[in-house]
């Protein structure tokens, strides 16, 4: 199982964020992961941050699809493939109504089926292709032609059976939130291998974004993660993904404890079928501290 980290990067100078990318990669770390949040644009922020790493992959967990076409993030996701080196992975997904309705004013009916054209289109794009694709909801007719860009691998966030069917059969895998190891294992691991077995597709990726926090007092940083993102537990997507689990919210997800606990349920992960386990630190400074000097331990 890789492990990957994600960086916070909000209220963080460029600077920051590239000392700790490249304290990341010196560690042995597989993969740095960025929210497309409303602070820096992921994208940019990984072309900026590349000059202070060499060999590093770089992922955005992920790329709401509503507001870009899928031209214009292929042409943005090949330029930046280019000046990282060829180490982007792009993620893209949904995102959620208070979002793409409220605050876009975009209509989100039938979300999975929109996603599916969206990665239909993008696909050809990103391999360099050109595409005349038109869909019930969707049209692309171009081609983006960037020198020296390999094809990005491209991941889904899926959590619902349709989502899943789509990232098994036309993505490399999945990036999930609010999933335990019981999840992965009896639910999102065999939905997303019969889709990619279906189509001719080799095994996907799993990977599981997971707060995580290194701590003596598991207790308050519980307390801690309800406060901050107990609000998820109302979306639809994250609100079934946390059913199938028996969870009362995305607090009850968390990896917390001493190191060897946390080892430990990290190993649960990897038993689980996850391919990727993605540290998202949280907590006090010192806790966020502690939890990534333990992904730099653990790799």
């Amino acid at each position: 199982m890789r492990i990957g980290l994600w960086i916070d990067e909000e209220g963080q100078t460029i600077d920051e964020i590239g000392a700790a990318a490249k304290a990341a990669e010196d560690a042995g770390i597989d993969r740095i992961w960025f929210s497309q949040r409303l602070g820096w644009d992921a994208l940019t922020l990984i072309a900026g941050v590349a000059p202070y790493t060499s060999t590093i992959g770089y992922a955005v967990g992920v790329v709401p699809v509503y507001p870009r076409h899928p031209l214009a993030l292929a042409a943005q996701a090949l330029s930046v493939q280019v000046l990282t080196g060829n180490r982007l992975t792009l993620g893209v997904g949904s995102s959620h109504p208070h979002m793409v309705e409220g605050m876009l004013g975009l209509p989100m009916d039938r979300p999975a089926a929109y996603v599916r054209e969206y990665v239909e289109a993008l696909g050809p794009l990103l391999a360099g292709e050109p595409t005349d694709y038109v869909g019930e909801r969707l049209t692309a007719r171009g081609q983006v032609d960037i020198a020296g860009a390999d094809t990005p691998e491209l991941i889904l966030a899926a959590l619902g059976p349709r989502m899943l069917k789509t990232a098994g059969e036309l993505a490399a895998g999945t990036t999930t939130s609010w999933a335990g190891p019981e999840v992965i294992e009896n639910y999102i691991r065999p939905t997303i291998d019969q889709a990619a077995t279906a189509a001719g597709r080799p095994e996907p990726q799993v990977i599981a974004g997971v707060c995580v926090a290194v701590t003596d007092d598991p207790d308050a940083t519980r307390q801690w993660i309800h406060d901050q993102f107990g609000a998820a537990g109302d979306m639809p997507s994250y609100r079934a993904v946390l059913d199938r689990g028996g969870k009362a919210g995305p607090e009850d997800t968390a990896v917390l404890g001493d190191e060897k606990t946390v080892a430990k349920e990290l190993q649960r992960f990897a038993d689980a079928g996850t391919t990727e386990f993605l540290v998202c630190p949280v907590g006090t400074d010192a806790e966020r501290a502690r939890t990534i000097q333990f992904a730099h331990d653990y790799v």
